[in-house]
C-alpha cells in the first residue's frame, strides 16, 4: 500500500499507461510555483525530496512577499485604469459622482464576467466538471482556500492542451488581485 502510494504521489496511476500527469514538466511546475506564493496550496502535489523541500521553503519566503507587492501592483493599476476612465467621463460629459460610480460598477461587473463567471465554462471544457463545480473551484481559488477537491489538469482520462495550466496561473494572479480590490471594497463598506 506504502507503494502504491509513493507510486501516485510520483505521478504513476492506475488508470491508463501514463505517469506524472504533467506534475513536472514547464506548466505544471509553473502551476506549482504560482499555487505555492500565492498560498493556496491544493494539496495534490508537493516535494517530495529533502532538497525539494528546502528549496521549496526558502522559494516560498522570498516568493510570498514578492507576490503581495505583484498582486498589490496589478490591483492598484487596475483601480488606476478605472480611475483614468472615471475622470476621462467626467471631463467629457461633465459628469461628477455619476461618472466614478459608473465605471466602478462597470469594471467590477467586467471583472466578474472575467475572474468568476466565464472560468467555469473553461473548467466545464476541459475538466468535464458542471457550471458550478468550476465556478465553486474558481471562488475558492482566487479566495486562496484551496481545498484541493477540485484541481485543474489531475483526471488522467483526459488530455489537456499545454497551455492550459499557463492560462490558469496567469488567471489565478490577476484574479487574485481583482477579488483584493473587492474585498478592500467591501471592507470600506462594512466599517
Amino acid at each position: 500500500l506504502q507503494d502504491i502510494i509513493q507510486a501516485y504521489k510520483s505521478g504513476i496511476t492506475l488508470q491508463g499507461n501514463s505517469t506524472s500527469l504533467g506534475r513536472w514538466d514547464f506548466s505544471g511546475s509553473f502551476f506549482f510555483s504560482i499555487s505555492t506564493i500565492t498560498t493556496i496550496g491544493y494539496g495534490n502535489l508537493s516535494p517530495s525530496t529533502a532538497g525539494g523541500r528546502i528549496f521549496c521553503i526558502f522559494f516560498a519566503l522570498f516568493g510570498i512577499p514578492l507576490n503581495l507587492v505583484l498582486l498589490n501592483s496589478i490591483g492598484q493599476l487596475m483601480l488606476s485604469g478605472v480611475q483614468h476612465c472615471a475622470h476621462h467621463l467626467e471631463e467629457k460629459f461633465h459628469w461628477q459622482k455619476k461618472a466614478t460610480l459608473l465605471i466602478r460598477i462597470c469594471a467590477l461587473l467586467t471583472c466578474l464576467l472575467l475572474f468568476l463567471l466565464l472560468p467555469p465554462l473553461l473548467f466545464s471544457a476541459k475538466e468535464g466538471w458542471s457550471y458550478e463545480e468550476g465556478f465553486y473551484y474558481s471562488f475558492i481559488t482566487l479566495a486562496t482556500v484551496g481545498f484541493g477537491d477540485y484541481v485543474i489538469g489531475m483526471n488522467p482520462d483526459r488530455t489537456y492542451p499545454g497551455w492550459y495550466k499557463n492560462v490558469v496561473s496567469l488567471w489565478i494572479l490577476f484574479g487574485m488581485a481583482w477579488l483584493a480590490l473587492v474585498i478592500k471594497f467591501c471592507i470600506n463598506l462594512l466599517e
